[in-house]
């Protein structure tokens, strides 16, 4: 038998043993059925096995059972005799209790390292979803991120961006002119989301260190992948916002990671516990991106695994991707769980030994109705099969347990303590600033300059001032600069008129290199 994941096997009336191939781990998986039947211990022993083959794992614990994963299950008591009957009825000769090495992660910074990335990597796109705004208030921020790109100013936090939508609001006329209409409204739509954001704890998200990639790739010393586990039953609290993270890292894994073709086993796996979330309310563009993304990224060597109750959660241009497939029983209580559970036994493979669709009703907890891809990944012969027991603790570990395991992370030393860089909120107040005393040493100038004065060294002082060159240039301004010529010759009524002036004169050019921005809208980065 080929190199792979053992998830169960037979006896009497069940197939034969099941394992997941590591060369086809990257063609993407299923994890479904109804509550209670045995998918979080699937999850669990798929996520042993990977790591045991030497293949990092990231994965959501929304219930919080998972944690289980760092700590190895004990040879005592009733559980242990029902592991061992289940073994012996399975033929599992081989199994053994052992903890993995886990590194915890979490949003909040509660239960895990923080982890965060800038709204700028985020990038318009999926921060629309995340903000659920409209087309009008998505062109609005697109103008926004526009700005940060061409001008430099990095959005780093959500107070880059809030400072950064005072600006745009403040000078929205002038900047109708080049980038379309922009609506004061839409931007005070935005900044409430924003605080609605900030009121979930969501600010904790964007700001600095962000999260490298390659620190969810890395093995432990005796050669076993890293078990990536993100505390998420507080951020259930703010599906949109699981959805979103989780979103922004599969697009940023699409982005970074170099093609690789068909390894022989890949080079992480993603586990996306209820899926449903992603595609919920999503709009159709963005759900084909995430079909793109899904369809092209096992050519980086990274498999995707959806987790949810009924397969017809997942749009069916996504489910036809998933290859390897464990199905845990669908109850039929109405017309419409009844025909989904007519689909989901189409999608496989027929077994001559039993039918398929009273079979995936039918199994018990702990039992599943399985598909692997075989040889040239076809798709195994649909079989039903007893889930193996999980070598690690079936349930949580104690919080002194955790704390234990994050003191001796050395992810602690990278992310643990917050960075405050110097971004597009210090740039736009200290342009702010700047442009006011400006004004006030104008009006100041001219203020004590006797009435009989000469008018002409009046207005050589002000202009000095406000650092305007009335030389006339040897080559005319750009049509798009003819606003923020103009309004130089007025002085400016507040601090936010004064910035306007003062950005508004580098319009003229494009003073930052624009970025790429990549499918799903974060920003490319070059290898």
């Amino acid at each position: 038998m080929e190199s792979g994941v053992f998830l169960g096997g037979g006896g009497e009336g069940y197939g034969d043993k099941q394992h997941l191939a590591l060369k086809y781990a990257n063609r993407h998986g299923l994890i479904a059925g109804a509550t209670g039947t045995g998918k979080t211990v699937t999850l669990q022993i798929l996520a042993e096995g990977f790591s045991a083959a030497g293949v990092p794992v990231f994965l959501a614990d929304v219930k919080g059972d998972l944690s289980g994963l760092c700590k190895a299950g004990s040879a005592e008591g009733e559980l242990h005799e029902a592991f061992a009957k289940r073994n012996a009825t399975i033929g599992f000769d081989d199994f053994t209790y052992a903890a993995f090495p886990a590194v915890f992660w979490d949003l909040f910074g509660a239960q895990g390292h923080p982890v965060r990335t800038t709204v700028a990597e985020m990038g318009p796109l999926l921060l629309a979803r995340l903000l659920e705004l409209t087309d009008a208030q998505e062109g609005v921020l697109n103008i926004a991120f526009r700005l940060s790109d061409e001008q430099g100013l990095p959005l780093l936090d959500l107070k880059d961006l809030q400072a950064l939508l005072v600006w745009v609001g403040e000078n929205a006329k002038e900047l109708s002119l080049r980038y379309g209409n922009v609506s004061t409204a839409s931007i005070g739509a935005i900044q409430r989301r924003l605080l609605v954001l900030e009121n979930q704890g969501g600010d904790r998200l964007f700001g600095e260190p962000a999260l490298a990639l390659a620190d969810l790739m890395r093995c432990a010393p005796d050669g076993r992948g890293h078990v990536n586990i993100l505390a998420a039953d507080a951020l259930m609290g703010a599906p949109r916002l699981y959805a979103t993270f989780l979103l922004w890292l599969l697009s940023e894994l699409f982005e970074e990671l170099p093609e690789v073709g068909n390894p022989d086993k890949p080079k992480l796996v993603f586990f996306f516990d209820e899926a449903h979330l992603l595609f919920d309310d999503a709009p159709k563009a963005l759900v084909d991106k995430v079909e793109q993304v899904a369809r092209l990224i096992r050519s980086k060597g990274v498999g995707v695994y959806f987790i949810t109750q009924n397969p017809d959660d997942i749009p069916e241009d996504i489910l036809g991707q998933l290859g390897n497939r464990v199905q845990h029983a669908l109850r039929a209580f109405t017309a419409r769980d009844k025909k989904a559970l007519r689909q989901a036994a189409e999608t496989y493979r027929p077994n001559p030994a039993f039918d398929t669709e009273v079979a995936i009703r039918e199994v018990g907890t702990g039992e599943a109705v399985t598909s692997m891809l075989q040889e040239k990944g076809v798709p195994g012969i649909v079989q039903r099969t007893l889930i193996r027991p999980p070598s690690s603790q079936l349930g949580p570990i104690t919080a002194e347990e955790r704390a234990a395991v994050l003191a001796a992370s050395p992810m602690g030393k990278t992310y643990d303590t917050p960075l405050d860089r110097h971004s597009a909120y210090e740039i736009l107040k200290a342009r702010a600033d700047e442009a006011a005393q400006a004004a006030e040493e104008a009006e100041r100038a001219a203020a004590d300059r006797p009435e009989t004065g000469d008018a002409g060294d009046m207005i050589r002082e002000y202009n000095r001032a406000r650092r305007y060159d009335p030389t006339p240039r040897a080559k005319p301004m750009r049509k798009t600069a003819s606003k923020a010529r103009s309004s130089r010759y007025s002085a400016p009524n507040s601090i936010g008129e004064a910035l306007g002036q003062a950005v508004l004169k580098e319009l003229s050019g494009t003073t930052g290199k624009r970025l790429v921005r990549g499918i799903l809208g974060g920003l490319f980065k070059a290898r």
